[in-house]
């Protein structure tokens, strides 16, 4: 949690030496998160606290990469879009946190997992992009051809679309848990 305002900091400054530790900063996050799960879980050292923790670091350091991207280009990485993706997220994550305090067990759905492997996907290559075009050269020309095509403003707006749908979905599979949880 601590290394996505680093990231996010380091990122929007326009020195490619800066957005390149940056690029540093978030791949150290996303690999520390994931061994850090795995081997809680492989030893079986989970707890309460890191359970909860973990899914919380995921969603700073998600919303942290998708909060950079209108800096690099607000016409390509439009903020509403952005502010779809991080209030779907916030909203599903409170219902997590309030169904576990309830005893309820929330199902996981497919569309959720799907969600967050086309959202990473799409975040890896856009901040890529986001570095190339510090790049002098031939790096910075094909991130500027590429921006300049508009394939990154209908990937987020696909990325947008697929991650409200999945939180939408989540809602409704999961609606009888409330209406018996309210009659308690």
């Amino acid at each position: 949690m601590a290394m996505a305002p680093v990231f996010l900091f380091l990122f929007i400054q326009d020195d490619i030496l800066l957005r390149g530790i940056s690029l540093g900063v978030f791949a150290v996050a996303a690999i520390t998160d994931y061994f850090d799960g795995y081997y809680a879980r492989q030893y079986n050292v989970e707890s309460d606290f890191g359970v909860f923790l973990d899914p919380l670091a995921d969603k700073f350091l998600t919303f942290a990469g998708f909060v950079c991207l209108p800096f690099l280009d607000p016409s390509q990485f439009p903020w509403w879009a952005v502010i779809l993706i991080v209030l779907r997220d916030i909203t599903i994550t409170l219902l997590r946190i309030y169904t576990d305090r309830k005893g309820i067990v929330l199902e996981t759905r497919y569309t959720a997992k799907v969600k967050t492997a086309i959202q990473m996907g799409f975040l890896y290559v856009a901040l890529l992009i986001g570095f190339f075009m510090l790049v002098p050269g031939t790096l910075s020309d094909f991130a500027n051809m590429l921006l300049g095509t508009n394939v990154f403003y209908w990937g987020m707006v696909t990325v947008a679309f697929i991650t409200v749908y999945s939180g939408v979905e989540y809602l409704y599979v999961n609606r009888g848990l409330f209406k018996s949880s309210a009659k308690q």
